[in-house]
């Protein structure tokens, strides 16, 4: 899960501690929020969590330390305001708009399109397998005159509710005859919400309006994007060795300084399809060449990269030096440590 913090105009955005799902305890010391508050003139927080991350009992939580909420609603709840009457369909026929529930928070509705043929497209491929298994049996029932009816209609239900169809079709059995039936009106009203979503907050439409709103629940998958980064590959942030604090977050650190540059670089390399790791890899190919004339200074050259590596540093506005000078150090080696020492051993017993 993934929350991320929106500030008023006091101050900029400030990314923060992640808490999870709740305030933070108390402790000795100042609070990330106090930091906030103190270093970067933040007098207000909102917190945007992903869907069912910031519930009811965590929104009042947060609340009472002075914090608004932000997070998508659920299926159930849209459905709960459609009962009620508070909200109408006709509401998310519209390009983004704004509904307010019994509790006076503001919401944004809308219907994505792809997202709701999408949903057709795999209801129709449920029912289409669920049909091709009903046909199977009733072969299977009428081949073979011992098996069991009842114990086949049980497992075709079974598999109905794993495919979480049970609401709109209907099995029956009659003389060793497997039948499916379709509710026609069931079937419309599971339908009803298909790429429907609404973003529930409490802030009112003058502290927040809908386009703020919907940027940053946008923004948020920027959020995970970053996380999923830096918690697995290339950055694979893991200070397992690490046992002091501040080198725990110097490697923190480090790492996210390279979630930037992988982020800039991504934008750099948008219009090729490859991710940012492909990239970096192709660049190790680049490998520098002992250069070792006879009347001039030794040196490293670097190759001419070919056309899709140099297409790659064009766009990422990057130039290589043509050739590095000898220093005599070496940088890394696969020897082992005691190897090293033994001649230094050596020489300190004469």
């Amino acid at each position: 899960m993934v929350m991320g913090l929106l500030c008023d105009e006091a101050g900029p955005p400030v990314s923060s501690e992640v808490f999870p799902g709740k305030p933070p305890a108390p402790r000795t010391g100042a609070s990330p929020l106090d930091t906030l508050q103190g270093r970067c003139g933040v007098t207000a927080i909102t917190c945007v969590g992903d869907r069912g991350m910031l519930k009811g009992q965590q929104g009042a939580d947060w609340a009472q330390h002075g914090l608004h909420s932000m997070t998508a609603m659920t299926k159930p709840q849209m459905e709960q305001l459609l009962r009620t009457g508070t909200w109408h369909l006709d509401l998310f026929e519209q390009e983004w708009a704004e509904g307010l529930t019994d509790e006076g928070s503001c919401d944004g509705l809308r219907r994505h399109p792809l997202r709701a043929q999408a949903m057709r497209a795999t209801r129709h491929a449920k029912l289409a397998t669920l049909q091709a298994q009903v046909a199977k049996q009733h072969h299977d029932l009428t081949d073979h005159p011992r098996a069991h009816a009842q114990g086949a209609l049980q497992q075709r239900v079974a598999r109905a509710e794993t495919l979480r169809m049970a609401d709109w079709v209907k099995l029956t059995v009659a003389e060793r005859a497997l039948t499916l039936t379709l509710k026609e009106e069931a079937q419309t009203e599971a339908a009803q919400l298909d790429g429907c979503s609404g973003l529930q907050t409490a802030l009112t439409p003058a502290q927040a309006p809908k386009e703020l709103v919907h940027d940053r629940d946008k923004a948020l998958a920027s959020v995970a994007h970053a996380f999923r980064a830096c918690k697995t590959v290339p950055l694979a942030v893991r200070p397992l060795f690490l046992r002091r604090a501040a080198r725990t977050r110097a490697h923190a650190c480090v790492v996210l300084l390279a979630s930037q540059s992988m982020r800039s670089l991504a934008s750099c390399w948008s219009a090729f399809d490859v991710t940012v790791a492909e990239r970096l890899h192709a660049l190790t190919t680049l490998g520098l060449v002992a250069v070792a004339p006879q009347n001039a200074p030794s040196s490293h050259g670097l190759p001419t990269p070919h056309d899709a590596i140099a297409r790659f540093l064009h766009s990422a506005d990057l130039t290589l030096p043509k050739a590095f000078p000898l220093s005599g150090v070496r940088v890394s080696t696969r020897k082992k440590l005691p190897s090293e020492r033994m001649p230094q051993c050596i020489q300190l017993l004469h």
